[in-house]
C-alpha cells in the first residue's frame, strides 16, 4: 500500500496509508466483535490511520477497544466538537483515555469555536498529549472559516469532503493546502455512500481494469487520491470484506487526468 506523510512539510510526521478508515455511524455500535473484525482486517491489509469524533456516539470507545494491544501500530485522528470550553476539555480528556493517553491528530470539528479550540489543542500538544493539529468542515458554507484557520499557520491537517460530485475544495482549499504543505484528509469519498448505490454497468467498470481498478469503490477512492494535495481518504465501513477492498485501492498508481475524467463522467451519466 502506498504511504504518504500525514503532514507533507514535516519530515517528523507519520507516514500513513493513502486509504485510512473513518468511523462515523459504522463504529457506533454495541457489537464490539464486529468493530474488532473490521479493524483487524483493515490493519492486516495495511490500513493504520483511523479517524473518529465524540459526535460519532460510541465510535471512539469501540475503536479504542479494537486497538488494544496494537495502539502503537495505529495513527489515530479524532476531534473536539462543542461550543463550551469546559466540555471541550472533557472531550479531549476522554479521547486521550480511549487511545492510550495520546492522540496523533486532534482536529477542530466543523470549525466550532475554532480560535479557542486551537488554543486548547496546542496546549495539549505542548504537554505531549497531541502530536498534530487539524481542522475540518463538511459544508461549503464553512470553507471561509476553514481558509481563515489555515492562514493562521496553526494547523497541520485539514479534513474536507471530496468526490466526483463534491468538488468545491478544488477551487481554493486543495491548492492552498498544497501551497502551505498541509495534509489533506478526504471525508465522504463515496458521498455518504450515495455514489455506491448506482454503480456503472459492468462493461464500463471493466474498461478501467488496465489501471488496476477492480471495483467501483476502488475507482472512487483512486479518483480522489490522485489529486496531489490529498494525503489520505478515510472511507467508513462496517464490513470486513469492504475494509480489505478499500485498502487495496491504496496500491493503485495515481490516475491520469483522462481516467479521472472518465470516472467522473460515470458518476454524472
Amino acid at each position: 500500500m502506498e504511504q504518504r506523510r500525514l503532514v507533507p512539510r514535516d519530515p517528523a510526521s507519520p507516514l500513513v496509508p493513502v486509504v485510512g478508515m473513518g468511523t462515523s455511524q459504522t463504529f457506533d455500535t454495541d457489537d464490539q466483535d464486529l468493530v474488532d473484525a473490521v479493524v483487524a482486517r483493515a490493519m492486516a491489509h495495511g490500513t493504520t490511520l483511523f479517524d473518529s469524533s465524540p459526535m460519532y456516539g460510541r465510535s471512539e470507545a469501540t475503536l479504542g477497544r479494537a486497538l488494544e494491544g496494537r495502539r502503537d501500530q495505529a495513527v489515530v485522528a479524532t476531534k473536539v466538537w462543542t461550543p463550551d470550553d469546559g466540555d471541550a476539555e472533557a472531550q479531549m480528556d476522554a479521547s486521550a483515555r480511549f487511545y492510550g493517553g495520546r492522540v496523533d491528530l486532534m482536529q477542530v470539528h466543523n470549525m466550532v469555536a475554532w480560535r479557542t479550540r486551537l488554543d486548547q489543542v496546542e496546549a495539549r500538544r505542548e504537554r505531549g498529549e497531541v502530536a498534530f493539529v487539524g481542522a475540518t468542515h463538511w459544508q461549503v458554507s464553512g470553507f471561509a472559516d476553514l481558509e481563515e484557520c489555515m492562514a493562521t499557520g496553526r494547523v497541520d491537517v485539514v479534513q474536507v469532503p471530496y468526490n466526483p460530485v463534491e468538488r468545491d475544495v478544488e477551487e481554493r482549499i486543495l491548492p492552498r493546502a498544497a501551497e502551505m504543505g498541509l495534509g489533506v484528509l478526504v471525508m465522504r469519498p463515496f458521498a455518504n455512500a450515495a455514489l455506491l448505490r448506482d454503480p456503472p454497468p459492468a462493461p464500463e467498470l471493466a474498461a478501467l481494469a488496465a489501471t488496476g481498478i477492480a471495483t467501483w469503490s476502488q475507482a472512487l477512492l483512486a479518483w480522489g487520491l490522485s489529486h496531489p494535495a490529498v494525503a489520505a481518504a478515510i472511507p467508513a465501513t462496517s464490513k470486513p470484506d469492504r475494509a480489505e477492498e478499500n485498502a487495496a485501492a491504496g496500491a493503485l498508481p495515481p490516475l491520469d487526468p483522462d481516467v479521472r475524467a472518465r470516472i467522473a463522467s460515470l458518476v454524472t451519466r
